[in-house]
């Protein structure tokens, strides 16, 4: 098969074609998914070389191990896996080699509306533990479940849970003056019924450039 048809098969399907010899496929794969999966590692990294390399890093991972793909989750969940686990061993060996600095400037999804609050939002979440940005950006910006996100970082539910209320409280902390109202009807309902802040805090973080869920 040819990059004709590429556009007709699913995700699925491509990498399947990929591992089966088709020297299209993973490209055509990639070509759908890398703007979310660029943003990704923008925001689960501190610096846009670091990104970038953690990038590369998962992709040529993703290529060469694709045979090992279960079949148990979406592709893209798989991607994006394997992304948020290259940015986390790159921000490991930075902190133990003390070379992490953290972006100075940093793009936003929508540059016309509430530019500064995400700029603001972004450099607060980028000084999170590595571990605790990395499960609010797959909860808070990407819209998993905890239950999906356990899965996709490989850690117990609970511990989800946890890193998600410690971030969230030192992002409440760091964004204390970002007191805009939620708009009604903006956050699920379980979300609403939550503390006041807590759904500033969320808005504001969804906000942040979030990446179209893969």
């Amino acid at each position: 098969m040819g990059s004709f048809d590429t556009a007709a098969r699913s995700d699925a399907q491509l990498l399947a074609d990929h591992v089966a010899g088709d020297r299209y496929a993973f490209a055509a794969l990639l070509e759908r998914h890398h703007r979310q999966l660029e943003r990704l590692a923008l925001t689960t990294s501190t610096n846009r070389e670091d990104a970038a390399d953690a990038l590369q890093d998962a992709l040529l991972k993703a290529h060469s191990h694709a045979a090992t793909f279960r079949h148990d989750c979406a592709v893209s969940s798989w991607l994006y896996r394997i992304v948020v686990n290259a940015c986390l061993d790159r921000l490991r060996r930075n902190r133990i080699h003390g070379t992490t600095t953290l972006l100075d400037d940093v793009a936003v999804g929508d540059p016309t509306a509430h530019v500064d609050t995400a700029i603001v939002v972004e450099r607060a979440l980028l000084r999170l533990p590595a571990e605790q940005r990395a499960a609010i950006v797959a909860v808070d910006m990407q819209g998993y479940s905890v239950a999906e996100t356990a899965r996709l970082l490989g850690i117990a539910e609970g511990t989800v849970k946890s890193r998600c209320s410690r971030g969230r409280a030192k992002l409440a902390e760091a964004l204390r003056g970002l007191e805009e109202p939620p708009a009604c009807g903006t956050l699920p309902r379980s979300t609403r019924a939550r503390s006041r802040r807590r759904p500033t805090l969320e808005r504001a973080v969804r906000h942040t450039g979030a990446v179209e869920r893969p």
